[in-house]
């Protein structure tokens, strides 16, 4: 079993800066893939960036060069810094982590 809490969203205006953390604990393997996917109203869920143990990283073209993961690998952590933010980034961020889904955060991006 893995559980995952994550911390970091909010409400934040068009431009803006937000960074989402997450800490796993657990059985957490030494070779992994972290990552967030994210669901907004209405739409399906997607992937936003995964990282692996090595550090290979993938994004979704929709976020690739305004956001940045990054992992804490002795913490079992994982982090998504979301710079220039857009309306259409607004929705639940999760943290997956093994298979294993956080409860979610919510982002909005407002003015």
């Amino acid at each position: 079993q893995v559980q995952l809490v994550e911390s970091g969203g909010g409400l934040v205006q068009p431009g803006g800066s937000l960074r989402l953390s997450c800490a796993a604990s657990g059985r957490i393997f030494r070779f992994n893939t972290m990552g967030w996917y994210r669901q907004a109203p209405g739409k399906q869920r997607e992937l936003v960036a995964t990282m692996t143990s090595g550090g290979s990283t993938n994004y979704a073209d929709s976020v690739r060069g305004r956001f940045a993961i990054s992992r804490d690998n002795a913490k079992n952590a994982v982090y998504l810094q979301m710079n220039s933010l857009k309306l259409e980034d607004t929705a639940v961020y999760y943290c997956v982590v093994q298979g294993y889904w956080g409860q979610g955060t919510q982002v909005t991006v407002s003015s």
